[in-house]
């Protein structure tokens, strides 16, 4: 990254770039560089990925102790996930992705080694996620750097994990 552009520069000062030898050229929003795998934590999936098959992978890549998430069964009507942790078994209505990600953020909003997660949006045909560490928010969040589709759900007080 000879001249790093103004995001991409402030996110790796920040230690929030795994490879910034990847930073497409240019002045890349997040989508783009959560696409290019430069972001820490940045995971693309597909479009019609469902909630069961994405929440493995997404709990190991928040780690802490969402990594005891199971998914024990799947409902179509209404849509929910029966997820074992730590605590036992419950029931989560989660029709997409977005209610997923919505869910392990409050269930993981107090457990500071757990990542938080943001919504990216769509970039090349594929749903962009970044997976936060929290001490980074505040100062992504202060800058206006992060735009994420769920940053109110981030930033609030939630329910205890599993």
């Amino acid at each position: 990254m000879a001249q790093a552009p103004e995001l991409a520069g402030e996110l790796g000062a920040l230690g929030l770039l795994a490879h910034p030898e990847r930073v497409p050229a240019g002045r890349p929003s997040l989508g783009e560089l959560c696409a290019s795998g430069a972001l820490d934590g940045g995971l693309s999936v597909s479009l019609d990925v469902r909630p069961d098959e994405l929440l493995g992978p997404l709990c190991m890549r928040i780690g802490g102790e969402a990594r005891v998430l199971r998914v024990v069964d799947v409902r179509s009507s209404p849509p929910e996930l029966w997820v074992q942790g730590g605590r036992g078994e419950e029931h989560w209505p989660v029709p997409d992705v977005a209610a997923l990600v919505k869910e392990l953020n409050v269930r993981f909003r107090d457990a500071a080694q757990v990542r938080a997660i943001a919504l990216l949006g769509e970039w090349e045909e594929a749903r962009q996620l970044w997976c936060i560490p929290k001490p980074a928010l505040a100062p992504l969040l202060a800058r206006r750097r992060l735009r994420a589709r769920d940053v109110p759900g981030l930033a609030g007080g939630g329910r205890r994990s599993l």
